[in-house]
C-alpha cells in the first residue's frame, strides 16, 4: 500500500498519520510493522515516532493478520422481533457490531451466538448472522439473519432498497421543512476513518429528511435513507454544514452525552419465513431523550 502524506500532516508521528490513514489496522499492529521494516519512507525505514515533513511517500507491505473469531458472550441484549428467519436487535451505543481490528470481544456477534443457536453463515466466522451494519456509536433497530436462505433474501432486498430505513437525529443549526441531499459519498482523502459528500465523485448517495421540532441551536430531523453508504448521514449532514450533534469526526461541537445524536428508528422489511412486511421501531433511548428535553 501507497500513501502520499500530505501537507496538512506536516509535524504529526508517522504512526499517527498512517492509522489515521489505515483505520483497519490497529495503531499498535502499524507500530510493530514500522519496527519490522515493512514500512519505508521515501524508500528507508523509519521509526513510528518519525516527525513528517509533508510530500513523503510512505510503503506499507502488510504482515500477516492472526485470524479473528467470534466467540460466545453472555452480553444482553434486547430482542424487539423474532420469526424463524430473522432477529431484530435494538444495539446500543458504544456496541460494535462485530470484531475487527483492535476490538476482539464484546460486539453484538458476541452477544448473538451466546442468545441464539442459529445464525446465518455467510458473513463468515467474524460476521454470523450480520446482514448490515451501525456504527459503534449509532443505536437502534439492527436486523439479522438466523440462516442462508434468509440471509440472502434480505441482502436481496438491501440491494434493491426494499428495506426501508428511518432515523432520528439532531443536527446543528437551524433547518425549516425538508429537503434531499444526493452527493456521492467516498473515503476522505485527507482522513480515511472519515467518509465525505464535498467531492465531485463517489458511491451515488440519497437522504431525505424532514424536521420534527426547532431549537434555538439545533434542529431534530426524520431521515430516511435511500441507500446505505457508510456513515451517510453523518457525511451527507457535514457537507450541508449541518453537522450530526456530538459528531466530532465531522465538525461538529463536543457534546456532554459521550456520543454523537443518532439512532436507527425504524426498519420495515419483508420476512422471508412469512412473506409479510414487518416494521419494527426503537424509541429514543434514555441519553438521548433526556439530551433532547435539556434543549430549548
Amino acid at each position: 500500500m501507497t500513501i502520499q502524506i500530505a501537507d496538512i500532516d506536516r509535524g504529526k508521528r508517522l504512526d499517527s498519520v498512517l492509522h489515521e490513514q489505515l483505520p483497519q489496522f490497529s495503531r499498535s499492529r502499524l507500530q510493530s510493522w514500522i519496527r519490522e521494516g515493512r514500512v519505508l519512507l521515501d524508500g528507508l525505514p523509519a521509526k513510528s515516532s518519525h516527525t513528517l515533513r509533508g510530500g513523503e511517500i510512505a510503503e506499507v507491505t502488510p504482515g500477516d493478520l492472526p485470524p479473528i473469531r467470534a466467540a460466545a458472550e453472555d452480553i444482553p441484549l434486547t430482542v424487539l422481533y423474532e420469526d424463524d428467519s430473522a432477529i431484530v436487535i435494538d444495539k446500543p451505543a458504544g456496541m460494535v457490531v462485530h470484531a475487527g481490528a483492535g476490538v476482539h470481544d464484546g460486539t453484538l456477534v458476541n452477544a448473538l451466538l451466546h442468545r441464539f443457536t442459529s445464525l446465518s453463515s455467510i458473513g463468515g466466522e467474524l460476521r454470523p448472522g450480520i446482514v448490515h451494519r451501525l456504527d459503534r456509536f449509532t443505536s437502534g433497530v439492527l436486523l439479522v439473519a438466523k440462516h442462508d436462505a434468509a440471509h440472502r433474501d434480505l441482502a436481496a432486498q438491501f440491494s434493491s432498497r426494499q428495506v426501508k430505513k428511518t432515523y432520528l437525529t439532531l443536527v446543528e443549526g437551524r433547518l425549516e421543512g425538508k429537503g434531499r441531499i444526493d452527493q456521492p459519498i467516498t473515503r476522505d482523502p485527507r482522513n480515511r476513518a472519515r467518509m465525505t459528500a464535498r467531492l465531485a465523485f463517489g458511491r451515488p448517495s440519497l437522504t431525505d429528511w424532514a424536521v420534527l421540532e426547532n431549537f434555538a441551536d439545533f434542529t431534530f430531523l426524520m431521515i430516511d435513507l435511500g441507500t446505505g453508504r457508510t456513515h451517510q448521514i453523518r457525511a451527507h449532514m457535514a457537507s450541508i454544514n449541518h453537522p450530526v450533534a456530538g459528531d466530532k469526526m465531522y465538525g461538529a461541537e463536543p457534546s456532554p452525552w459521550n456520543r454523537y445524536f443518532l439512532h436507527a428508528h425504524r426498519l420495515a422489511f419483508r420476512s422471508p419465513a412469512t412473506g409479510e412486511v414487518v416494521v419494527v421501531a426503537s424509541p429514543l433511548p434514555p441519553d438521548l431523550a433526556e439530551w433532547k428535553a435539556s434543549l430549548v
